[in-house]
């Protein structure tokens, strides 16, 4: 832990910036909130980002009905994603379409997390109709956010901030909105997994620079929530275990926010390296049965040391995440062998796991609903 005199930034090595919140502001703000349990968020019906907001498929009613499940198995947050193209597109549209959406989820009492870039899976992202699943493939539309020719040409990034701006600035005083995530896992994509130097070299070289302007454009529309990213690779135990997005990350964010789908024991320990930030903690993406990242072995963790928890999806739906990384996995799981990856209902709302249901009911302090409360949990 940080000394008393020193700044929890300097003592891990990083630069604070100005106008970001200090450590006692961001604690004010989160000493205000009740302990945050929710989900990462995309309705059944839409494969990814595009099709969960463009007009042509957004559904206010699938979305009323899902958040409406989340709600009463004790959840009060999301996390959703948007896309730079759907600016782009329509932007008076989507920002109709996010108020929309964020009426519903506060008449659920959910409060909303923002994501506005993501480096996951598909690096050419395409407006109109997305394809459908391919069969027993985990996560088979997901596409990134800028697409790597916006990512790789400095003249669409002035598109990029108009976005940032005004998606920011459109919701900035709105109080369903509980912080901006400026950009998920800035450091994944294609062949990431496979750990190349020169493939995370090369991708860091992109995305560094766009990130630290990402935080300012944010920052700049002055928003009155807290803006974030979270570090999710790697060890960060020490300063100079970081890597320069990471930094980038942990220099800019108002809250600490991180990635574990890991066994309680590392989970813990991530907490552990984290708390030297002086921040508070938001795990925004957790829950994956087959390694033995589960509600009953990550909540009371998170509860102990007040860290908001999101885990993986909501309702088994286009995106397929009840399907694990590993394709080898798949059949098994399609048979019932083995164990949904994500998500932990199915599409007419009744839980993949009672026990699971009960217990978050429990751990959030929901405690017994009527038998009809979550679709067929008896």
């Amino acid at each position: 832990m940080y000394k008393s005199d020193d700044s929890p930034d300097e003592a891990v090595g990083l630069n604070a910036l100005d106008d970001r919140w200090s450590p006692e502001a961001a604690h004010n703000w989160y000493g205000r909130l009740p302990w945050l349990v929710g989900c990462n968020f995309t309705p059944s019906y839409a494969i990814n980002q595009l099709e969960f907001w463009q007009q042509d498929t957004f559904s206010l009613p699938a979305i009323d009905r899902e958040l409406g499940w989340a709600a009463e198995l004790g959840m009060n947050s999301a996390r959703v994603y948007l896309h730079d193209l759907l600016w782009h597109q329509d932007p008076q549209g989507l920002i109709g379409r996010i108020n929309a959406y964020l009426a519903v989820a506060s008449k659920h009492g959910i409060r909303t997390m923002m994501v506005l870039f993501d480096s996951c899976w598909d690096p050419e992202p395409r407006l109109g109709p997305q394809r459908d699943p391919t069969p027993g493939v985990h996560n088979p539309g997901w596409v990134q956010s800028p697409g790597i020719s916006a990512l790789s040409n400095p003249s669409q990034h002035s598109r990029l901030r108009d976005y940032v701006t005004g998606v920011v600035s459109g919701f900035k005083d709105d109080d369903r909105v509980l912080a901006w995530d400026i950009w998920n896992e800035p450091d994944n994509g294609p062949q990431v997994s496979l750990c190349d130097a020169t493939v995370l070299a090369a991708k860091a070289a992109l995305v560094s620079p766009l990130l630290a302007q990402a935080f300012q454009w944010a920052r700049a529309a002055g928003p009155t929530q807290p803006l974030t990213s979270a570090v999710w690779l790697g060890n960060w135990s020490a300063p100079h275990r970081l890597t320069e997005i990471q930094r980038i990350q942990l220099s800019n964010s108002d809250v600490i926010s991180f990635h574990s789908y890991e066994k309680p024991y590392k989970f813990a320990r991530r907490i552990k390296w984290l708390r030297s930030f002086g921040r508070p903690l938001l795990c925004t993406e957790y829950m994956a049965r087959a390694v033995g990242s589960t509600f009953q072995s990550i909540l009371p963790h998170a509860k102990e040391h007040r860290v908001a928890a999101f885990h993986w999806g909501l309702v088994r739906g286009r995106t397929q995440t009840h399907f694990a990384w590993d394709p080898r996995d798949n059949p098994h799981i399609e048979r019932g062998a083995k164990p949904w990856f994500h998500d932990i209902l199915h599409a007419d709302g009744s839980p993949y796991c009672a026990e699971e249901a009960a217990f978050l009911r429990q751990i959030t302090g929901k405690l017994a609903l009527p038998d009809k409360a979550v679709g067929k949990l008896p």
